[in-house]
């Protein structure tokens, strides 16, 4: 208990210090969210032009498939809110050496990378993926029950875990090659695919995106649950917890054996 106490108030300082900076650029921050309004905007006017020639998609129809575009869009913002400072660890830490002041702290090295900033341009994410939630609600396109009501909080924080999991994961190949942020570019950009039903893509791409980088399971599969009253909880916001714990398990323990063989710059 006096560890947490301790993390959370460390937490604390690391945001007080990031919001001084903030303040010193308001336009980056208005810009940023304004550009993420409209890449949200874009997806779902993509969405209008498919069904102005298509009114079904494998049996899914407009307003559902906006509600699973607003449901992919709330864990993808939890994520970059809060953890988005992974991907310098991709880019930049270790190939430069920048990573030496996290080994130097009397502190947990992943709690030191993820509190050391937030990502104010994720609430562009969140804002439209909760708006679309709530019109699909006003809609009747969503199921409801209590049940349904506590398992959306508990699918959205496993998705963002998986979210976590995946860059963590692609972000510790680093200490090993270097700069593995092109490759988690391109792993994190399949998320994309699940934000549309499964079932119209080819079965390599399916496979993928189910049991090789999961992302499925935090957009398509879980908001199925809350739409179609024939499926199964368990095999869809259950299954998502179990692969999110697991997925963040093996993705800390790669992180965890890639600081002890971090060899700094010049090495």
């Amino acid at each position: 208990m006096r560890t947490v106490k301790r993390y959370l108030r460390l937490y604390r300082v690391f945001l007080a210090q990031f919001f001084k900076s903030l303040v010193q650029s308001k336009a980056d921050f208005f810009l940023g969210l304004v550009g993420f309004f409209l890449t949200q905007a874009t997806g779902i006017a993509f969405l209008y032009l498919v069904f102005r020639q298509i009114p079904m998609l494998q049996g899914w129809t407009l307003d559902q498939l906006i509600f699973i575009y607003g449901f992919a869009q709330i864990p993808r913002g939890i994520d970059h809110l809060f953890t988005d400072n992974i991907w310098i660890v991709a880019y930049r830490l270790v190939v430069s050496g920048q990573f030496d002041r996290y080994m130097l702290r009397p502190m947990n090295i992943f709690l030191q990378v993820i509190f050391e900033r937030l990502q104010p341009d994720a609430l562009g994410e969140l804002i439209v993926g909760i708006i679309l939630v709530v019109a699909s609600l006003t809609k009747g396109i969503v199921l409801v029950d209590a049940v349904r009501i506590v398992l959306f909080f508990v699918s959205i924080l496993a998705g963002a875990l998986i979210y976590t999991a995946v860059k963590l994961f692609f972000a510790s190949l680093s200490f090993w090659i270097k700069r593995s942020g092109p490759v988690l570019q391109t792993a994190y950009e399949l998320a994309n695919f699940a934000k549309y039903p499964t079932e119209i893509y080819a079965r390599f791409v399916r496979f993928i995106i189910t049991y090789v980088i999961p992302f499925a399971f935090v957009a398509y599969l879980p908001a199925s649950y809350f739409v179609k009253k024939e499926v199964n909880p368990v095999s869809t916001i259950g299954v998502e917890c179990l692969i999110a714990v697991v997925f963040f398990a093996i993705a800390y323990l790669v992180f965890h054996r890639g600081t002890k063989r971090y060899e700094s710059a010049g090495n």
